[in-house]
């Protein structure tokens, strides 16, 4: 508005002038060549004004004639970018589709159009990877590695490449890179699990931890993960440094309260150094939430001076702290077996195979032995195997589709950390061997076996 009255203000005063200008009295004379012209003021200035406006027509068609060719390559260029940007998107859309033929046309043409856009390696690498080409998608993608503003979207790119063919080094080496310029998720978690897999624990410890200060994983992740770092330390450390090996395992609790692998590792320690009373307590405080069978194997080790009617008392009373569950009736079903109180035993087991009840696997094979040990080989037994067979399974721990008798920290499959629950696994399941596990640290597999789990239960 400020600028609008002054415009009109400068122009009211131009008009001004050029009017005082033209009524003054005079003539104007010019001398040139020897040529004398005489004119009056008026025709002098409206000469003067169209001289001025003939001088910056001419300038401007000048100035335009300079600048034509540039605006036509200017023009063509604006042309060729607008087409190529309409080509990465129906490009990325047929990606997207998974249209083989138009991904793959249209990252040729992307790439004759728009060479330099990030976007245009970003369409054939896609392409290439949906067309099955791995050299040519890695190829895009070490491209984006020479452009920093692609690098990192290169280096995730030739990092999932190297999975996807099992170069676990070339995988890490991606990945660190990737970790060395940003605090990036997936860059974190891929060193983490890199670490974990090759045994490196502490430094796996270091590599979370940096995740955590740069916020790249949030905190309740981050404190699972330390929780099965810890553990797995405190595994390794069991038997030469106990010490070290309780505290990691009970940091690991408070982290993680329930969590069983650390409160099985730090109630055996206790048990090694003749704490039976400590390790049976931090038994029972995790029972009474988290009833487990390989709880229940160590709860046993920590009896071993007793006669079979002390064991049976302290389980049941164990068991009291979570009757309802499975496991509780379980336990005390096996321990009164073992101190052959079949009565007891069957009492233990009769909710679990009550009329409607649908007894597990597990149930089945203990009332099997039970008869057993009780009546000798007879009808009941072979009708309680029958059952057994065709009955629903038993929880274990389970990853990726792999069972195993023990809590390990990684996926023997996958890598991933964490990966391993205890849950009931699906008819496919697969079951680990001794033999066939991917690089897993021998302390992983010590400990006792768990009580509740019995290797036809597995395998049914």
């Amino acid at each position: 508005m400020l600028f609008l009255l002054i415009f009109i203000l400068a122009l009211a005063a131009a008009a001004y002038g050029i009017e005082w200008l033209i009524e003054q009295p005079g003539k104007l004379l010019l001398e040139f060549a020897g040529n004398q012209y005489e004119t009056s003021i008026p025709v002098a200035v409206a000469g003067l004004l169209l001289l001025v406006g003939a001088a910056l027509v001419l300038w401007a068609i000048v100035v335009a004639l300079i600048r034509l060719p540039r605006r036509f390559v200017g023009g063509s260029r604006e042309r060729r970018k607008e087409r190529g940007l309409d080509v990465l998107s129906q490009g990325l859309v047929a990606v997207g589709s998974g249209d083989v033929a138009k991904a793959r046309k249209a990252a040729q043409l992307a790439e004759k159009l728009l060479p330099d856009e990030p976007l245009t390696q970003m369409l054939v690498a896609q392409a290439a990877q949906l067309a099955g080409d791995k050299q040519k998608s890695a190829q895009a993608f070490h491209k984006m590695t020479l452009n920093p503003d692609t690098k990192l979207l290169g280096l995730r790119g030739l990092h999932i490449e190297a999975k996807r063919r099992e170069d676990a080094e070339a995988a890490h080496h991606f990945a660190n890179a990737a970790h060395d310029i940003a605090p990036l998720a997936w860059a974190g978690s891929a060193v983490l699990e890199h670490l974990a897999a090759s045994g490196e624990w502490e430094k796996a410890r270091e590599s979370l931890e940096k995740s955590v200060s740069a916020n790249a994983i949030d905190v309740p992740a981050a404190q699972k993960l330390r929780a099965v770092i810890e553990t797995t330390l405190a595994m390794e450390k069991e038997r030469e440094h106990p010490h070290d090996a309780l505290h990691l395992a009970r940091q690991a609790l408070k982290r993680r309260p329930g969590f069983t692998p650390a409160a099985a590792t730090a109630a055996r320690v206790l048990i090694r150094h003749g704490d039976q009373k400590a390790a049976m307590k931090l038994i029972e405080s995790v029972w009474t939430t988290d009833p487990h069978p390989d709880l229940a194997a160590v709860y046993l080790e920590a009896l071993p001076n007793e006669s079979n009617e002390q064991r049976v008392a302290r389980v049941e009373k164990l068991a009291k702290m979570s009757s309802a569950a499975p496991e509780s009736r379980h336990v005390v079903a096996e321990a009164a077996l073992a101190a052959r109180a079949f009565k007891k035993a069957r009492a233990a087991l009769a909710p679990l195979i009550a009329e409607g009840q649908h007894p597990t696997a597990h149930t089945c094979l203990l009332m099997a032995e039970i008869e057993d040990a009780e009546n000798g080989p007879s009808g009941p037994v072979r009708e309680w195997l029958a059952r057994g067979s065709r009955a629903p399974r038993d929880p274990v721990w389970i990853a990726d589709g792999m069972v195993s008798k023990r809590w390990l920290p990684i996926s023997p499959v996958t890598g991933k950390l964490d990966a391993f629950e205890w849950k009931t696994p699906p008819h496919s399941a697969q079951h680990l061997t001794e033999e066939g596990k991917l690089n897993i640290p021998s302390a992983f597999l010590t400990g006792p076996k768990p009580v509740a789990l019995v290797e036809g239960a597995a395998q049914s």
